[in-house]
């Protein structure tokens, strides 16, 4: 993979080209949000619905720059040992039966050291040597209490760990903290971020994503998908279809070898998009007049 220089990236049209270059079409705001992100050093918090690309973009930023992706995937009851950092408990039980003639004093501050210290997703990307990608995914996911742990982080790109004293970065990562919008964050770690909201595309701008990322869809079915995927959000659905299952849709399509996109085909196939009996009953009333 090829490296590219942040330093030459001279506005948002170059960076919406390399983006592109690596598959993600992003718009106007996303590419000034990035650039503005790269230059600043600042982390971008990216909110929107599931399946809106947020995670993607960090992914594809790490591709553009070819820079290593390090991912933080939060989840309810994340912890500071799986988060920042842990001790090997088995490997210092071991050292300290291993210098069975010091006291024991000796032996305790003997195994707390590097030889015996885990790195966990935010520790290893301050530590990094090269510059990295540090993706928190669905920070909204996290305890209050525990998104208090990246605040330190977020702020100094350090960590305090009492036995070692504080661990400063050699470099700054690029950060991206996703969020679906389950919960409100804090002002706190707003304040440390860039925020960026990625909705639902426009049927035009959806219609150019299949293009790029779905090439060997029927011409003639871009522009109708599309239009079927704006019509059914409208809808009063429990889950509105997301823009990676309208890319599982045109797949689907392709597999099956539809080249009309009938009232039959769609009904066929909108297990696809919609992950709800009761969706799909009302999509196939208000698209055909189905019960």
């Amino acid at each position: 993979m090829t490296e590219v220089a942040s330093f030459d990236l001279r506005g948002r049209e170059d960076v919406a080209s390399l983006l592109r270059s690596v598959g993600y079409l992003a718009d106007t705001t996303t590419a000034a949000t990035v650039l503005l992100a790269e230059r600043l050093g600042k982390p971008v918090l990216v909110e929107g619905p599931a399946g809106t690309g947020k995670t993607e973009l960090a992914k594809s930023f790490a591709r553009m720059t070819g820079r290593r992706l390090i991912r933080l995937q939060c989840y309810e009851g994340l912890d500071e040992a799986k988060a920042l950092y842990e001790w090997n408990y088995r490997k210092q039980l071991l050292g300290i039966q291993g210098a069975s003639g010091d006291p024991v004093e000796a032996k305790l501050e003997n195994v707390f050291g590097e030889p015996y210290l885990i790195e966990r997703p935010l520790l290893e990307a301050i530590r990094a040597p090269d510059p990295v990608v540090l993706l928190i995914d669905e920070v909204d996911r996290l305890d209050v209490d525990t998104e208090a742990l990246l605040l330190e982080v977020l702020a100094e790109f350090q960590v305090s760990i009492p036995e070692l004293g504080t661990v400063r970065g050699a470099q700054t990562p690029a950060v991206f903290l996703t969020s679906n919008n389950s919960r409100d964050l804090s002002d706190a770690l707003k304040r440390r971020c860039l925020f960026l909201f990625l909705g639902y595309p426009s049927p035009e701008r959806e219609a150019e994503i299949i293009r790029a990322r779905v090439p060997d869809l029927v011409p003639h079915l871009v522009e109708q998908v599309a239009s079927i995927l704006h019509t059914l959000r409208q809808l009063d659905l429990r889950k509105a279809p997301s823009v990676s299952e309208t890319l599982d849709w045109s797949r689907t399509l392709c597999v099956l070898g539809i080249a009309e996109l009938d009232a039959d085909a769609v009904d066929g196939t909108l297990q696809v998009l919609l992950k709800y009996q009761s969706d799909i009953d009302l999509a196939r009333k208000e698209l055909f007049g189905r019960g």
